[in-house]
């Protein structure tokens, strides 16, 4: 016998249901769906002239007084009413839809619009060299302009001092 709670089935030989007891167990189901059927006609029969009855003598008035009254004893004394829940109307009619009113936007939709605009106010002053990091961009772009205005310079000069001498030499 194995130790804990839950038993381990490998090694135990299978257990197969036989066909006879799998066409007995099918006829007794068909036999309980014929069952139900025709009790299920009998009593919605038998409501049928009940409620013909009651309306004839005129007691209906008791029953659509039940009704109303909530069943259960607790539901009768207290009645719940929930602040927080909002009840949202599955329909609406076409007039009460404005056409030219723009969807409400939900708490993430709102924070994701703000820092789009927030994205482009940025990117618009950073073009516009307002921003910190435009300014140091600028001054880091001219030094390197200068650095190239001077190599080229230096090259040229080089350049013009090799043409002296090709010339002198010749």
């Amino acid at each position: 016998m194995p130790r804990g709670k839950y038993v381990n089935h490998k090694g135990r030989n299978r257990n197969f249901t036989s066909p006879e007891e799998l066409e007995a167990q099918r006829k007794k189901d068909e036999e309980d769906k014929k069952w139900r059927k025709t009790r299920e006609a009998e009593s919605s029969d038998d409501d049928d002239d009940d409620d013909e009855e009651e309306n004839e003598e005129g007691n209906s008035d008791d029953s659509s007084e039940s009704d109303d009254e909530p069943k259960g004893a607790a539901q009768a004394v207290i009645q719940i009413e929930n602040p927080n829940r909002v009840a949202k109307k599955s329909h609406r009619k076409v007039e009460e839809v404005k056409p030219d009113a723009a969807p409400e936007l939900t708490r993430r939709e709102k924070e994701e619009l703000e820092k789009q605009r927030a994205a482009a106010a940025y990117q618009k002053r950073h073009a516009e060299g307002k921003t910190a990091q435009a300014k140091a961009d600028l001054a880091r772009l001219a030094i390197i302009k200068q650095h190239r205005a001077e190599a080229a310079a230096r090259r040229e000069a080089e350049k013009k001092d090799k043409d002296a001498k090709m010339k002198a030499d010749s």
